[in-house]
């Protein structure tokens, strides 16, 4: 080969090297954003998997706690009933659906709660 030809050789080698190069640090960038976000990613989970125990555990002790300890059922109100007792004492299908009301703190909890007994006695 002449001397032309070796130096256009060289150069093609030493473009073919200098992309690897830059193929490498590329890599090793994405690596190293991976192992970030991978420490993240165990950290999280780390703090998902306390937080699932504590809530595990709570749940637990709920469960073990004796029916004194639980809380007193919240006293009924004296509603009116606009229905015969007969009514009121109908089984409720296990395909029956509940009205769908929404409370959004927007209105008084006493006009919610009227509105979805109603809505109740009328389903």
């Amino acid at each position: 080969m002449t001397e032309g030809g070796d130096n256009v050789t060289m150069q093609q080698h030493m473009e073919t090297i200098r992309a690897l190069q830059q193929a490498v640090a590329a890599s090793k960038f994405d690596q190293d954003r991976f192992q970030v976000d991978l420490v993240a990613s165990q950290a999280s989970n780390k703090e998902l998997r306390i937080t699932n125990e504590e809530l595990r555990m709570n749940l637990q002790h709920v469960g073990e706690r004796t029916v004194d300890e639980r809380a007193p059922p919240m006293p009924v109100r004296a509603r009116l009933m606009s229905f015969s007792q007969a009514i009121m004492d109908t089984v409720i299908l296990v395909t029956f659906t509940g009205p769908k009301v929404t409370f959004t703190g927007v209105e008084h909890p006493e006009s919610h709660i009227i509105s979805f007994h109603t809505q109740m006695m009328l389903s």
